[in-house]
C-alpha cells in the first residue's frame, strides 16, 4: 500500500476502496489542510470564519462506504438537542440531499453532525474527488454557518 503522502498518477479513475487514503490526503495537500492520519481514517481541519470555529471532517470506511463525518466540535446541551433536530430536519428538507443530523443523542456529547458518502466499489479520478470533496466541505460550511448564525447552535 502506497503511503498516504504519495499522489496517484493524474488522468485515471482509481478504486475508492483502495485508494482513498491517498485521494484524500492529495486533496488536503492541495487545499493547504492539515491532514492527520489515524489507522482506520484522514481527519482534517478548516476554519468556519462565522462563527470562529473549526470544522473537521473525518474521512473513514464502513464495509461499503467511505464516509466523510464533518463536526465543529460543539457538544450540544440537553436544551438544544430539539433545535438542533428541528434545524437538521429544515437543512435536509431544503437540500433535498440528507446530510445533517444530531449524533449521540442519548450519549455524553451529542452534536451537530454531516454525513456524506461515497460506495467502496465507485472509480473516480482525482480531479473528480477533488471536485467532490471541495462540495461536501462548502455544503458543510454553509450548514454549519446557518446552525449557528439561525438556531444559535
Amino acid at each position: 500500500m502506497a503511503t498516504p503522502e504519495a499522489s496517484l498518477p493524474p488522468g485515471r479513475d482509481y478504486d475508492i476502496g483502495s485508494s482513498w487514503r491517498q485521494l484524500t490526503h492529495t486533496w488536503g495537500a492541495r487545499r493547504n489542510y492539515h491532514v492527520e492520519s489515524e489507522v482506520d481514517s484522514l481527519s482534517l481541519q478548516f476554519d468556519l470564519e462565522a462563527s470562529g470555529r473549526t470544522l473537521t471532517v473525518r474521512f473513514m470506511t464502513t464495509k461499503r462506504l467511505l464516509v466523510a463525518f464533518v463536526t465543529d466540535g460543539h457538544s450540544l446541551r440537553k436544551d438544544q438537542l430539539a433545535i438542533a433536530a428541528a434545524a437538521s430536519n429544515a437543512w435536509n428538507t431544503e437540500q433535498l440531499n440528507p446530510m445533517l443530523s444530531v449524533w449521540d443523542v442519548r450519549g455524553p456529547r451529542p452534536c451537530l453532525a454531516g454525513v456524506c458518502d461515497l460506495p467502496l466499489t465507485c472509480r473516480i479520478s482525482q480531479a473528480d474527488f477533488d471536485v467532490l470533496a471541495s462540495d461536501w466541505v462548502e455544503r458543510a460550511r454553509q450548514m454549519f454557518t446557518r446552525c449557528h448564525q439561525v438556531f444559535q447552535l
